[in-house]
């Protein structure tokens, strides 16, 4: 009779990996907090009697126009900063499955299944909802499939829940999957016109940015050029400048070589672009980008009873509540169930069920995606209204759901302190 212990899934990680997670985690909180500031500041400011100068600004341009860059603010938050929030998904997911604990295939499956469930799902509730809607519907298709980790760890922070680590782990690993997805969506779906000239020359910064990185080199009047050089021909090209952000991310050294020191080379130039440069995509990009995306007019409460009948309103919507936790959990369930796996002790499968909901929080590359789908056209502000209002029932289901989970949460975080040893390293990482 075998004695094999069955697999547990959403288990602590190790120790290490807590930590750092913790770490990213209180940075993206104080950036979501800032993000719904942001948002808030535009929806007020654009309803107002001043509502003229909010998008005199947004749409105020400035740039070279040489080099066909000459862009609206709105714009240059769009395909600017946001690439400076995808370097940082590009360095944490590479750094996931170099270094941290999902190098191990059996538990990266699970997030990565998920987040595809997670896309999928709600993708398919938006066909089906418009497949009879006129006017270019269907190209909205992939605007419920995104997660905010931002938002979602700011509505976390509001309610001031003790999510236990391996809920917490699960949720960003699924968000930047979740990314790394959209941004292949944006690539292959949402790129028009093809430059190839552009994209060729492209390659040429983003190689020579990659062979600096790999000797370790730091210095930034180096490195800024080359990546604003690689950003350039990558907008120039036709692709969303954004994917520019996440190949450069890709190109940074997770772990040192063992020459430069420590038994496997100790941790690489990501640690520190990482910690560098995460609280500028926090607190200044994605909050500059939804003070600029989130505009719209509501028009009262006809208006917003108008969008929100809308098919396409409709489809992100029912995408974003329904669809993201029916296919997160789903695929969830389905991976334990033909792997013969189980939860930790700990959880329950409403545990899940709240963290699938707080992956509904699409906003900042739905957002992006929206703008994509529907530039210019008709369906903008209801695109934009749904988005929010997807995301804030999302949020409020998780948050009541998560809530009410809250003390069982108290008492697995108080478990995590407690019989520390003189490393400093609770016992409960040893096990």
């Amino acid at each position: 009779m075998s004695d094999r212990r069955p697999s547990r899934i959403l288990a602590r990680g190790s120790y290490s990996e807590a930590t750092r997670i913790a770490e990213i985690l209180r940075k993206e909180t104080v950036g979501g907090a800032l993000l719904l500031v942001g948002t808030v500041a535009a929806l007020v400011w654009i309803n107002s009697p001043a509502g003229d100068s909010y998008v005199a600004l947004r749409d105020y341009t400035i740039g070279p126009e040489a080099l066909h860059l000459n862009l609206s603010l709105g714009t240059w938050a769009a395909d600017g900063l946001l690439a400076i929030f995808f370097f940082v998904v590009g360095l944490e997911l590479k750094r996931e499955f170099v270094a941290g604990d999902l190098r191990d295939p059996a538990r990266a499956a699970l997030p990565i299944l998920a987040a595809l469930g997670g896309v999928v799902v709600p993708a398919a509730i938006y066909v089906i909802i418009n497949l009879d809607t006129d006017d270019g519907a269907l190209n909205g298709w992939a605007i419920p499939t995104a997660t905010d980790i931002a938002f979602a760890l700011a509505i976390l922070a509001i309610i001031s829940t003790h999510l236990p680590t391996g809920l917490r782990t699960f949720l960003l690993t699924l968000a930047v999957v979740d990314d790394l997805v959209a941004v292949t969506i944006i690539a292959v779906f949402y790129t028009d016109d093809l430059n190839p000239l552009p994209l060729a020359g492209a390659l040429i910064p983003l190689a020579l940015f990659t062979v600096a990185v790999q000797r370790r080199i730091r210095s930034w009047w180096l490195l800024i050029p080359l990546a604003v050089a690689t950003w350039v021909l990558m907008h120039e090209s036709g692709v969303h400048a954004t994917i520019a952000g996440i190949l450069l991310g890709f190109a940074v050294p997770v772990i040192r070589s063992q020459a430069a020191g420590g038994p496997h080379g100790g941790p690489g130039l990501a640690e520190h672009f990482e910690h560098r440069v995460r609280p500028i995509s926090a607190g200044v990009a994605v909050p500059i980008f939804a003070f600029f995306a989130a505009g719209v007019e509501i028009g009262g409460l006809s208006g917003l009873t108008a969008s929100l009948t809308d098919p396409i309103a409709l489809g992100i919507i029912a995408g974003l509540v329904l669809g993201k936790p029916i296919g997160i959990l789903g695929t969830a369930w389905l991976t334990a169930r033909f792997t013969h796996a189980s939860l930790d002790d700990e959880l329950s499968w409403l545990d899940v069920l709240g963290v699938s909901l707080l992956g509904g929080i699409g906003f900042t590359v739905s957002l992006l995606i929206g703008d994509l789908a529907f530039e210019g056209g008709s369906a903008d502000d209801q695109v934009k209204v749904a988005i929010l209002t997807g995301s804030l029932a999302a949020a409020l289901l998780a948050a009541i759901l998560v809530k009410a989970r809250d003390r069982a949460y108290e008492r697995m975080a108080a478990a995590e302190q407690v019989d520390t040893d003189a490393d400093g390293i609770p016992d409960v990482y040893e096990r």
